[in-house]
């Protein structure tokens, strides 16, 4: 079965094709020539999730996905949340994002935070929606060269390492991510 993921990010592609089987093959918008830079106005994750499928239904007619993730710190009363790609500025630069909360946290001892992904799938024109979360904190000091967005700073609850410190098989055993991904997957397969 063929996905759209509605997003450019190879990484995430590649981070969720992991996690199929071969039954199904995951396209991003680049593979379906889509250039557009889906808005996402929305001011919570849901809404931008279903933004970015509906986009992708409405306008190529394909079965698709979207996500939208945030990363919840408590210090910071939730944020960055739903603007996390665009914490820093309107440019989505992860390295500007990631010394914007350790500049934030810098004299904070509470560095409790969440992970939180939500997932909406159009499948034959039905919407279905999944979410994953992880609990953990903020290490810090950026560690690690695996990964991608703040994965150099979230520590997973009962963990020592980074997201950015672990290889991609141990990240995906316990990720927000594959969390919402392992909920739409078994969605999949009952449903085929």
């Amino acid at each position: 079965m063929k996905l759209v993921f509605a997003t450019h990010n190879s990484n995430k592609a590649k981070e969720i094709q992991s996690l199929l089987t071969d039954d199904f093959q995951i396209l991003t918008l680049t593979d379906i020539n889509c250039i557009d830079e889906i808005p996402e106005t929305s001011e919570t994750l849901e809404g931008n999730s279903l933004l970015k499928a509906q986009f992708v239904s409405d306008n190529f007619n394909l079965n698709c996905f979207a996500d939208d993730t945030g990363l919840e710190i408590d210090a910071l009363n939730g944020r960055p949340g739903v603007y996390s790609a665009r914490y820093a500025g309107e440019e989505k630069n992860a390295e500007a994002n990631m010394n914007l909360v350790l500049s934030e946290l810098k004299n904070e001892s509470n560095r409790k935070a969440l992970f939180r992904t939500v997932i909406t799938l159009i499948l034959n024109d039905k919407t279905n929606v999944f979410e994953g979360i992880i609990r953990g904190e903020i290490a810090d000091e950026k560690r690690g060269t695996d990964g991608f967005g703040y994965d150099p700073i979230f520590i997973p609850e009962g963990q020592t390492k980074t997201f950015a410190e672990m290889t991609l098989a141990e990240k995906n055993q316990q990720s927000h991510r594959a969390r919402a991904f392992e909920e739409m997957i078994d969605f999949l397969k009952n449903d085929i």
